[in-house]
């Protein structure tokens, strides 16, 4: 069953069509499953949608289109007036790095079609041919369908390496034939039916003091979190660590109500829920235009991780390796859900932008060995790392296609120590023990081919770790907003916007990432904004223990996937390799995160296939 699912499963998507004829066999594919479509100014269709139809506003004057799809504050008026300054495909950059929020920017210019995303990948494209015309879509399962794409099952072995930031094999689609357009990018399809990608992006420069960044970056976060709640009567909130406290204290001065919602843990050093209590109370002293309701959901009333992994049936478009943790944040927005909320804010984001890489020493190390030296052996100190893999790692000048060319050769070796330093362009990937010859000479290729061609997504380590860690942990809060679809809660990330990414990087580095304070940048540009005792909260709770825990009591639905497991139907793992190993002893902290990757490709294939059996018989 490789086929793609039917858009009549998928709840929510987006089509982008050329202003070709060759086009129209796509849009007759389409057009009887949308709830919105619009055209080019020639007539022919030009964006086919399904889904939330409050989060799209079209703006013409012309031969001009253009569209703005997401969370953002662009209503229809402001929407013309741009349409009317567009003299050309180029000229949408004015608005691609003004306009605040997360969304597709996409346009018809005479003909001509200009479509993105953000740069994190939260709003993704994805792109392929059907026929003689290119088309794109916002979900690379729809894009197959349109295509006729297959499944590639050297793409889906690239989905059980460990970790999930490999650059940029890990964004991969499946589906042979389907393609990403990186977050930097657009893409521009012809009126002759040519398809190309021009870059629009790029690095802000990274020489801002921490105290002008702080003032901006408060500034960019007030404006993100205000084009959630503008409106709404009601918004739900996570309210955890210094990132998700940051965001709801931003909402509630700005007069929203908030209800926000803790998670309690089994771990006794989990200090959530205190740190929680104290900013709720000192929100609701101070007094201000916003108010804010707070529950505690207590630890036994919290799915664990592993939770009903071998029953779940979302429809999503790639595998995905927070399957183990659904239920746990699902439970959340199954509570925004009951009372209302149509937009639910949390703090995702914030670990990469604010506490930064520390591979960003390696960089620096030429530059100003001194000050290198110095935060080196302060990361050195605080985790304990290997001071001779220290020095090897920052010693160590390969560019990265060569650095790649080693995780290939590499990829079945033991995983990195806990005490293994992060200088290295990203930590290494590695297949998990259970995986085939095949998929491993597979992935090996595929990484090989990749090695030659690739470049990595800044000048340095730590810029280039920073954004391709962004990119994949922004993947679930992309899958988190297909699981509520169209129905749910939006599930909100303000520190992936572009505007809030580009004013995080622009600060000096050795300012924003030190090993000396957590997080210094978010912690000057609360300033005011957090409970002041709050502000330089400096401790950050994990769920290591309820994955331990989760394990035991949820092992019975993990070793149900192994039993005609379709990774083995398939040739990509050892089915009883990989059952030995889920009834064993498995640490949380370190060897998990092989075996995520693998239950996320099983439940993804065995939904998938549901899904298209499903499609089979009513067809």
């Amino acid at each position: 069953m490789d086929s793609p699912v039917s858009l009549t499963v998928v709840p929510s998507w987006l089509v982008v069509l050329p202003d070709t004829d060759a086009a129209a066999a796509v849009a007759a594919d389409v057009l009887p499953y949308a709830t919105a479509s619009h055209h080019h100014a020639s007539g022919r269709p030009w964006l086919v949608s399904r889904g939330r139809a409050d989060e799209l506003t079209v703006g013409t004057c012309g031969g001009v289109r253009l569209a703005v799809v997401g969370e953002h504050a662009v209503d229809r008026a402001e929407a013309d007036r741009a349409a009317a300054a567009v003299t050309d495909l180029a000229s949408l950059d004015r608005f691609a790095r003004s306009w605040h929020g997360s969304y597709h920017l996409l346009a018809s210019v005479h003909g001509r079609v200009r479509a993105q995303g953000t740069v994190t990948g939260v709003r993704s494209l994805f792109h392929g041919t059907a026929g003689a015309a290119h088309v794109a879509a916002d979900r690379a399962d729809v894009l197959a369908g349109l295509v006729g794409a297959p499944l590639d099952e050297g793409r889906l072995a690239l989905q059980l390496l460990s970790l999930g930031v490999l650059h940029p094999l890990s964004a991969r689609p499946v589906w042979r034939g389907v393609e990403a357009v990186p977050g930097t990018d657009c893409l521009v399809l012809e009126r002759d039916g040519r398809a190309r990608r021009r870059r629009w992006w790029s690095l802000p420069r990274r020489d801002v003091p921490l105290a002008e960044g702080a003032s901006l970056l408060r500034e960019e976060l007030r404006r993100a979190v205000d084009v959630r709640v503008r409106g709404r009567d009601v918004v739900t909130a996570d309210l955890g660590g210094l990132d998700s406290t940051a965001v709801v204290c931003t909402a509630v001065r700005a007069g929203a109500d908030v209800i926000a919602y803790t998670a309690a843990t089994h771990d006794p050093r989990g200090d959530d829920v205190r740190w929680a209590h104290r900013t709720v109370a000192e929100l609701s002293s101070a007094g201000g235009a916003g108010r804010i309701e707070h529950h505690v959901v207590p630890a036994g009333e919290f799915p664990l991780t592993f939770d009903g992994v071998d029953a779940l049936t979302d429809v999503l478009d790639a595998p995905s390796l927070y399957a183990v943790d659904r239920n746990r944040r699902m439970s959340l927005l199954t509570l925004a859900a009951k009372r209302g909320s149509t937009v639910h804010l949390s703090g995702f984001g914030g670990d990469e932008l604010l506490a930064g890489a520390s591979a960003r020493v390696h960089e620096l190390l030429p530059r100003d060995p001194r000050t290198a030296v110095r935060h080196a052996r302060g990361y050195l100190a605080k985790y304990r790392w290997s001071r001779r893999s220290a020095v090897r790692q920052l010693l160590d000048r390969r560019p990265y296609g060569a650095w790649l060319q080693q995780i290939a050769d590499d990829l079945t070796s033991p995983l990195p120590t806990l005490d293994e330093p992060l200088f290295q362009w990203c930590s290494p990937a590695r297949m998990p023990p259970w995986a085939t010859p095949e998929a491993v000479d597979a992935v090996r290729t595929l990484i090989r081919q990749e090695a030659a061609v690739t470049e990595p997504l800044g000048p340095g380590h730590g810029e280039h770790r920073e954004l391709a860690t962004m990119q994949a942990v922004s993947r679930f809060a992309r899958q988190l907003n297909q699981m509520t679809s169209p129905d749910g809660p939006r599930f909100a990330s303000p520190f992936y916007d572009d505007r809030v990414v580009e004013a995080g990087l622009a600060v000096r580095p050795a300012e924003r990432v030190t090993p000396w304070q957590y997080k210094p940048l978010i912690v000057e540009a609360m300033r005011g904004v957090v409970p002041e005792d709050c502000r330089t909260r400096a401790t950050k709770a994990n769920a290591t223990l309820e994955e331990e825990v989760g394990l035991r009591r949820h092992r019975d639905a993990l070793l149900a996937l192994c039993e005609d497991s379709r990774l083995a139907e398939r040739g990509l793992v050892d089915a009883d390799a990989w059952r030995a190993w889920c009834s064993g002893p498995v640490s949380a902290e370190l060897e998990n995160v092989l075996l995520h990757p693998t239950v996320g490709c099983e439940v993804w294939l065995r939904t998938h296939e549901t899904l298209t059996r499903r499609n089979h018989r009513d067809g």
